[in-house]
């Protein structure tokens, strides 16, 4: 064998073995799950006492393209099931939102807020993006 015809081989076999490597690559990022990404945080006193004022604060927001959203804080609480409290108007970006209330009452107060995409302002039939977890307020 020449000296040629060792080097030829070689380079078939590097070729061979890169395309192999940019093959494998690209079928690994193909099926990688992509995934929106979205933030939701939410503040609310760990206790209060009875007839005190509970001040619950939250925002999110979602990179989902071609939406606008709307924050809403929901309650559960003393049997009641979840029930909104409060919403934000719909935005493009961060969505803000802020509810004040007390209660009347010895219990846990447990809050959560959702976060929901809208294709216009008046849009009737909101899409549900994501949930935050959920706060518990003790009222003593």
């Amino acid at each position: 064998m020449t000296r040629t015809k060792k080097i030829g081989a070689m380079t078939r076999g590097g070729r061979a073995m890169v395309i192999g490597a940019l093959g494998l690559a690209s079928v690994t990022l193909a099926a990688a799950p992509a995934f929106a990404k979205g933030t939701m945080d939410i503040t609310a006193p760990r206790t209060v006492h009875v007839g005190k004022t509970i001040t619950i604060k939250a925002h999110g927001d979602d990179d989902s393209a071609g939406f606008l959203h709307q924050l809403c804080l929901e309650e559960n609480g003393f049997g009641q099931g979840w029930h909104q409290e409060n919403c934000s108007p719909a935005v493009a970006g961060d969505a803000k939102v802020t509810a004040h209330g007390t209660s009347a009452r010895r219990g846990n107060l447990k809050f959560r807020a959702v976060l929901y995409g809208l294709t216009s302002r008046h849009d009737h039939k909101p899409v549900r993006l994501h949930t935050s977890d959920v706060v518990t307020v003790h009222v003593r």
